[in-house]
Formats: structure tokens, C-alpha cells, sequence
């Protein structure tokens, strides 16, 4: 059978979260733009909580913003999916399934728009979220004066200016806009493309005063990995267990992280959700979160993603379960980055705790990560998250990092073409090619070719056009990467490391 409101009271409550009746007629108090699984897995996923413990008290209206898919499945679930969380918290794997109720129902936007924008004449609607993805937040101009707009922005003006009327400017009917999309400052960003879009309407002065002072359009960062479906294997079998078919079913890691920029009490009043999860944080400023992110997580991933690989590993669960690169991992995260972090706008307890956050997820058995999938776009990756912690350790110190400095050395090697096709470069790791997939491979590909073996570092880490600084300007770091991707070419990764973590140990 399949997964509906027709089937809740006969489900076994020992092996899912059931939604209580209660719960699939509270109103409508969330408009959400998108409907992938980042959105069900971590918004849809805090609001269904406090639903169930009596705090927030509303659905969401999902608008389907692209041509592809359908909302068929949403209509024959009732807006009812199953969400499985699967990962490692504090060493132990932990898992939960939970049906979740949140979405009350799912609209398109190309056909049902009048629709949605009744949705503006009802007073409860108070929140705004979007997950359009990062080319989602546009200014398309020709949105100004079309009918139906296309873009997302556009939509978003189009309901606000709806609502605007229909509520006659009062304050009260302003929204909360979230945008999850992955890009700096996301909400001002929204907020200055609708501007532009009112002007180029010729939009009242009122109305682009209610705009800019009545809504809060709130800066965000989103941080769960949701890989999204299962494996056709591993859905029959957690179907055979649960007793029903879910085409639906999304799967998430347990780590889970909304973090939203905001000084208005009012907008706190109305995130109630905030209140049941330590994984939702209001704060007037979210900079700090991003920096533990971008710098142990993403930095983390950086630094490694190149040694792994040329060690042999395919996903990071299995380079984790080999103790001497998880040791790097750690020690690189613990001893060298998280006090660089720490010096910023986070104590040195958050980031030790961000830190050991980050190793469980890492070890997480259930989520398959590809280290080769980490290394797209390598170079510019190192230059955004890496180049700022050598410089500030720097900084603080006289010594190289050893444990950046050896996620250097990888890098360098990592990006040593053996075979060019038209633009199309290949790597090699025990006699096996790999494909080189960075826009400035070229760069790298010309360093190597046209230096001899002492000095391609130098010129790699000199150049701005690929780091966006000199690195050769910091005491003993070149003379460290050099010494490093020498013993990783001549006495192999194993070795290499090894020799890395025993010295760093005795000092």
C-alpha cells in the first residue's frame, strides 16, 4: 500500500514517527518555492517538529518552481513523506524514520499561479522559504512586465505586490523570507534583485517602502547532507520493513543546521520552530557559522580530498576507517585549523565541537561521498578555503603547517596531468586515469610541463592567477609543500603521511 492519511492508523508505531491527526489540518502559515529534498530534509523537517510538539502549528504550500517533475505524488501522499536519518552523533550510528506531515499540498507554478496567489489573501501565511538553487536568485528583467512571471524573484514580487493590495500596506501583512540558497548574504541579495525589479516596474514609493521595511528578508545558511533518494535495494527493504510504498522518501544525515540572520523580534516570535531544535539558530549575525563551515568542513574536505584519492580511498567512510588518514584528519582539524577559527568570532569550545561534528559525519556509513566528487573544481576550492587559513596561521606563527602544507603537496599532485584530450585532463593513481575536472586544470597542467621537478612548486604556489596571492612569501612554506610532494612521489601516500603524523605527534 501506499503512503497516505488513509493508511496512518495502521502503521506500526514501534518502527516510524506517525503524525497524530492533529497535525494534517493546521493551517497554512508557509509558502516554500522549491520542492527538493534539502527543503524537506531540514525546514520542512524543523517545522513538522514543532508541529508535533504543539509550537509552530502551520504547513507549508509548496510551489513547484520548475518544468520538471510532477505533483502527482504529493496528491496521491496527501503531502506525506518519510524521512530516514542516518548517521553517527558522538561515535554511535543512530537512525529514526519519521513520516513527516508538514507540506498541506504542492502547486506549480506555470499552471496553478492564480492559485498561489490566493495564498497572499490568507493572514496566517507569514513565512517565506526557497531553495531555487544558486542561479534561482536572477534579475530578469523582462519579469517587470510580464503577466506570469518566470523567475523566482519575479513570482516572489509578483505574491508580495498581491498581498500588498489585498492587505492595504499594513505592516502586520509583511513576511518573513528565508532564501537557503547557496550564496553569500542569499537574503540581501533576494531583497536587492526585488527592488530593482519594483523600480523597473515603476512600483510606488509606499509600496517599496512596505517592501524594504515590512519584510524581513533574512540572510541564511543551510548545512545537512541529504543525499535524497534510495537505492532501489535499500527502498524495498525499508519499505518491506515499514509496511507501505513511499515514493517520496528522502533520505538525511542526523547533523542538521539552519542558521538565520535576524534582529526583529518579530521574526522570532514567528520561527517559533527555532525553540525545539538546537540545529535552528537566530542571530543578528550568522558570520561565524559560516566561517566554522566553510573553514572545518569544506576546508577539511579540501585539504584531503586530493591525498585520499591518490591514496586509494573512493568515499570518505572508507578513508575514515583507516586510522592513520583519520588521525590526519583529526589533528588537522583540531590542532591547526579550529584555533585559527577560534580567533575570529567563535570560542575555541565551538569549534572543537563544530570539529567533532564534523568527524562523525565523516564517518557516517549510510552517506556515500565521493572524494573524486569533492575534487571539482579543486583550485578554486583551495583558493576560497584554504588560502585565508595559511594566512592567518601565519599570522600567529613563524613555523609551516605541516598538515596544510602536506594537503598542498596532494593538491599539486593530484593536478599533474598525464594525458590532455582537446581540454580534457587526466590524472593518474596506480595506473588508472582520472579526469581532472577544474577550470584552471590548464594552469596547472602548464606549470608542470613547463618547470623542472624543483621548481614547479614555487611556481604554482607564486602565482596569483591561481591561489590569488603569493604563498611563497610565508616562511618555510614552499620549502615544506616541496619536501612533501617529494616524498609522496618517491616513498609513496602511506609512507608520507606516516612520517607527517609521527612528527607532528612528538611535537
Amino acid at each position: 500500500m501506499q503512503l497516505s492519511t488513509k493508511i496512518l492508523g495502521h502503521l506500526n508505531k514501534q518502527q516510524v514517527i506517525v503524525p497524530a491527526d492533529s497535525l494534517l489540518t493546521l493551517p497554512e502559515k508557509v509558502l516554500q518555492f522549491g520542492t527538493g529534498v534539502l527543503l524537506r530534509g531540514l525546514p520542512d523537517y524543523f517545522i513538522d517538529k514543532a508541529n508535533r510538539q504543539n509550537i509552530f502549528n502551520g504547513r507549508i504550500v509548496v510551489i513547484k518552481s520548475t518544468n520538471n517533475g510532477a505533483t502527482d505524488a504529493f496528491e496521491e501522499q496527501d503531502g506525506l513523506f518519510t524521512l530516514l536519518e542516518r548517521g553517527v552523533e558522538n561515535g554511535m550510528r543512530v537512525e529514526k524514520v519519521i513520516i513527516n506531515a508538514a507540506i498541506s499540498r504542492v502547486l506549480s507554478a506555470k499552471e496553478e499561479w492564480e492559485e498561489i496567489l490566493q495564498c497572499a489573501t490568507n493572514p496566517a501565511m507569514q513565512v517565506i522559504i526557497s531553495n531555487t538553487t544558486e542561479v534561482g536568485i536572477v534579475l530578469v528583467e523582462s519579469d517587470a512586465h510580464a503577466t506570469v512571471p518566470v523567475s523566482f524573484p519575479g513570482r516572489l514580487l509578483n505574491f508580495l505586490e498581491t498581498r500588498y493590495t489585498l492587505f492595504d500596506g499594513i505592516d502586520e501583512a509583511g513576511m518573513v523570507i528565508i532564501p537557503t540558497e547557496l550564496i553569500p548574504e542569499n537574503g540581501t541579495q533576494l531583497k536587492n534583485i526585488l527592488l530593482s525589479l519594483a523600480k523597473l516596474k515603476n512600483a510606488s514609493a509606499a509600496f517599496i517602502h512596505w517592501l524594504t521595511h515590512a519584510n524581513d528578508f533574512c540572510n541564511s545558511l543551510v548545512d545537512r547532507i541529504v543525499p535524497g533518494k534510495l537505492s532501489p535495494g535499500d527502498q524495498s527493504v525499508v519499505e518491506g520493513q515499514l509496511g507501505y510504498q513511499d515514493e517520496l522518501m528522502v533520505m538525511s544525515e542526523t547533523y542538521r543546521l539552519w542558521a538565520i540572520e535576524t534582529t526583529s523580534e518579530r521574526t522570532k516570535t514567528i520561527l517559533s520552530f527555532s525553540k525545539i531544535d538546537e540545529g535552528v539558530i537566530l542571530s543578528p549575525d550568522i558570520n561565524k557559522f559560516r566561517e566554522l563551515k566553510l573553514r572545518l568542513l569544506n576546508g577539511t574536505h579540501t585539504f584531503s580530498c586530493g591525498l585520499a584519492h591518490l591514496s586509494g580511498f573512493q568515499t570518505v567512510k572508507e578513508a575514515m576507517d583507516n586510522e592513520p588518514f583519520a588521525n590526519y584528519v583529526s589533528c588537522l582539524m583540531l590542532q591547526e585549523i579550529a584555533p585559527l577559527v577560534a580567533k575570529n568570532d567563535s570560542t575555541v569550545d565551538e569549534a572543537n565541537h563544530f570539529a567533532a561534528q564534523v568527524i562523525d559525519r565523516f564517518k557516517n556509513p549510510y552517506i556515500e561521498h565521493l572524494w573524486l566528487s569533492i575534487t571539482v573544481q579543486y583550485t578554486s576550492k583551495m583558493a576560497m578555503r584554504t588560502v585565508a587559513l595559511v594566512e592567518k596561521h601565519y599570522a600567529n606563527h613563524t613555523e609551516a603547517p605541516a598538515l596544510m602544507a602536506l594537503g598542498f603537496s596532494a593538491f599539486i599532485l593530484f593536478m599533474r596531468s598525464v594525458k590532455k584530450t582537446d581540454n580534457t585532463f587526466y590524472g593518474e593513481q596506480n595506473g588508472v586515469n582520472y579526469r581532472i575536472q577544474d577550470e584552471k586544470a590548464h594552469l596547472l597542467y602548464a606549470k608542470w610541463h613547463d618547470s623542472d621537478r624543483d621548481t614547479v612548486v614555487e611556481n604554482i604556489l607564486s602565482d596569483k592567477a591561481i591561489f590569488g596571492t603569493d604563498l611563497t612569501q610565508y616562511p618555510g612554506f614552499t620549502d615544506a609543500v616541496n619536501l612533501y610532494l617529494t616524498s609522496l612521489t618517491q616513498n609513496g601516500i602511506a609512507y608520507t603521511l606516516r612520517s607527517v603524523m609521527q612528527k607532528k605527534s612528538v611535537a
